[in-house]
């Protein structure tokens, strides 16, 4: 088959999908990815994948503007001539599928998040939402990667619950991200991986650490993630540097390989206000390291409050804070048995091969149908 496989970056689908692209053409299949050209294109193209540039604004959040998105994958599907797409995110799953619609192409859409859509109600919010409704009536399937986005589109009749399946989110390498032997650091590390954006709750966090430096607790407080000013709630670079000045925060900067900075932090932060399934503790439970997160759809599938982290409330810094003090006082034994257990979750429950064999499967169901 002729696969199109849609994405809102190519760093999305090198860093998140390539497995399972590659045994997509392993099997046969002709890949086309799709997608905006950045530094990440050449590795899609390098493993064999046909690739085409596509214009879509990852950050913005207007229906109206996007909706120019419809007409340029209408062309771009025109001239594939797929067999099937695949769609991840937000803008493929929506636009992508109402022009494969009207070209009467069959589609697998993954909503790997909610995005702010649901987090806020306004016009653009709704107008969003009239968007999923009508789009995701012509998709054949629809994967969700937690229960509670899955029962919500069901509950808003966005989604008829027949053309659904839940996945672990995208799955984790267990291959790639091993446990690294843990030894307590002299010093307490904490390492917050994410975008620096204010929904994954980077505010919560530099507040909780200014609550902790001032009742003396010693610790690091690292930041890895890349700065993003364009985003509309993105973090201005000002304000970031005003940190680092301060001493608050030590901000690492970007990488393509977390795994080093992870095998260095005794705990994994993250605060985010809502997530699909978040690829950070995916990766830290693999490697076998504590984790807070919020108690919020997406986290608290990952985290198990006192199994393998502990979770806060959502947009409290003190509870965060309380939460990141109590971590430092345990020990050694607890902390290494609090990674044992996240890495025993991800073999159990969000093996990557788990992703692939359902995404094998739909494939196959749709061949027969057609």
């Amino acid at each position: 088959m002729r696969i199109a496989v849609v994405l809102n970056t190519s760093w999305n689908i090198y860093n998140f999908r390539m497995n399972f692209l590659r045994e997509l053409a392993r099997q046969g299949h002709e890949i086309h990815t799709l997608a905006p050209k950045d530094e990440y294109t050449r590795h899609l193209t390098e493993a064999g994948f046909i690739h085409h540039d596509i214009r879509m604004d990852s950050r913005g959040a207007n229906p109206i503007k996007d909706s120019a998105l419809i007409l340029e994958l209408l062309l771009s599907y025109r001239k594939i001539r797929p067999d099937i797409i695949l769609h991840f995110t937000i803008k493929p799953n929506v636009y992508g599928t109402i022009a494969a619609a009207l070209l009467r192409i069959p589609v697998i859409n993954n909503v790997c998040g909610l995005g702010t859509v649901f987090l806020k109600k306004n016009l653009v919010s709704w107008i969003a939402i009239m968007l999923y409704k009508v789009s995701f009536r012509f998709a054949n399937k629809v994967f969700f990667q937690n229960p509670d986005d899955l029962q919500l589109f069901i509950q808003k009749k966005l989604v008829a619950e027949n053309a659904t399946d839940l996945l672990p989110g995208s799955g984790i390498d267990l291959k790639k991200f091993v446990p690294a032997e843990y030894t307590k650091r002299d010093t307490f590390t904490f390492l917050m991986v994410s975008r620096l954006i204010t929904d994954k709750g980077v505010m919560e966090y530099v507040d909780a650490v200014r609550k902790l430096k001032k009742a003396g607790i010693k610790a690091r407080f690292q930041v890895l993630g890349a700065m993003d000013p364009e985003h509309k709630r993105g973090i201005q670079p000002d304000v970031i540097h005003r940190w680092i000045e301060e001493g608050v925060i030590e901000y690492l900067g970007t990488t393509d390989d977390v795994r080093e900075y992870i095998q260095q932090a005794d705990c994994i932060v993250l605060p985010s206000y809502r997530e699909g399934t978040p690829r950070t503790l995916l990766e830290a439970a693999s490697s076998a390291r504590p984790i807070i997160a919020t108690d919020v759809p997406g986290c608290n599938h990952v985290v198990i409050h006192n199994y393998n982290g502990l979770l806060c409330k959502l947009k409290d810094a003190d509870d965060l804070a309380r939460r990141m003090e109590e971590i430092t006082t345990l020990d050694e034994d607890t902390l290494r048995s609090m990674g044992t257990n996240g890495r025993v979750k991800m073999e159990a429950e969000y093996d990557e091969s788990i992703v692939i064999k359902k995404y094998l499967g739909a494939l196959k169901d749709l061949k027969r149908a057609s």
